[in-house]
């Protein structure tokens, strides 16, 4: 293994973007070379238990070294660092377990786990020369959530468990406002709404009370009713009220998460870059996005947002790469390869 580690060959970072619903690992050389990179299933410990994240990362892991043109038996030497950004590493304790689990695999000669929120966030960061990287971010896909690095170093972010940590939003938020306002709709307790015959097209039922009556009894599961975000999009960029008032109230939270790190960070009157990633957002829905940029300019006018143009494993690799020190044209180099759009 020491011989292994002078290998000048040697990739320098193995990179794992972990969600929940599916894992990308790459590897890159030290100056930004993406050598292979593989999408797999989801492999958090919460679902898994942490054994049986490794051995999911494991398939993986050999897969993108078999892509990349080289071998890997159990406890070889393949990168000099591994940069894990896993969903579910929420607490300090699990980010220890999951680092310690992973350095246990051989697979690296050093080894940082981060929640994945940060992989989406230094997706989004382009620094200045000689500044590490520095902002902050908010992903809305499945769950909401919003992380900061500040330019010393210190970083913060929610815990996202949910309505148990006082979240709202996310797929799972915005679906359920979508069937309750389409539900009220319909038997007239509430505002008439396009959301009402579009919910009910997407799931090609007559109603929505039909809708409502599948879920109880789960034959349409509440992970189903995850794609009304695209109807909840497309309905508010016809118009309907509605929609647009789910929507704005979508951006109000966006934008309260993003100031309550900037104050935490001490940003606050800062040109402090916002980056806007996950599935709603990355829709770039023009209502949506305008929303949330009204909003920050009345808050905090220096702040520039943008959202992110690069996937998640993206961040996961340059985390890495700022670990090993590496020069800025790595970032360029890695930015610009198309094979990372997965």
């Amino acid at each position: 293994m020491a011989d292994a580690a002078q290998d000048p060959d040697l990739p320098a970072v193995l990179a794992i973007d972990g969600g929940n619903s599916k894992t990308d690992v790459a590897l890159v050389t030290l100056d930004g070379t993406l050598l292979a990179s593989v999408r797999g299933p989801g492999a958090n410990h919460e679902d898994y238990g942490v054994d049986g994240a490794m051995r999911i990362l494991g398939d993986m892991v050999r897969e993108v070294v078999k892509q990349a043109g080289g071998g890997c038996g159990r406890g070889e030497l393949i990168a000099r660092h591994i940069s894990a950004c896993l969903a579910g590493a929420d607490l300090p304790e699990e980010e220890e377990q999951l680092t310690a689990a992973l350095r246990a695999q051989g697979w690296s000669l050093t080894t940082t786990v981060a929640n994945d929120m940060f992989a989406v966030l230094r997706a989004g960061l382009i620094p200045v020369a000689g500044e590490r990287p520095w902002g902050v971010g908010v992903t809305c896909g499945a769950g909401i959530n919003c992380a900061g690095l500040a330019p010393d170093g210190q970083s913060t972010r929610f815990l996202a468990f949910g309505e148990l940590t006082g979240d709202w939003g996310g797929g799972g938020g915005l679906a359920r406002e979508v069937i309750w306002w389409s539900m009220r709709a319909e038997d007239g307790r509430g505002p008439d709404t396009a959301l009402r015959p579009a919910t009910a097209a997407y799931f090609g039922l007559p109603t929505v009370t039909d809708v409502a009556i599948a879920v109880h009894q789960a034959k349409i599961s509440w992970d189903d009713l995850l794609g009304l975000t695209r109807v909840l999009l497309e309905v508010a960029s016809g118009g309907d009220q509605v929609a647009r008032d789910v929507l704005e109230k979508l951006a109000e939270e966006i934008v309260v998460m993003a100031l309550t790190v900037m104050r935490r960070l001490g940003l606050t009157g800062m040109a402090t870059p916002v980056i806007l990633g996950g599935g709603v957002l990355e829709a770039r829905n023009p209502f949506l996005i305008a929303a949330i940029k009204r909003r920050l300019a009345s808050a905090a006018p220096d702040a520039v947002s943008r959202v992110v143009d690069v996937p998640p494993l993206v961040g996961a690799a340059l985390l890495g790469l700022d670990f090993l020190g590496a020069d800025p044209g790595a970032e360029r180099r890695l930015r610009a390869s198309t094979q990372l759009s997965v």
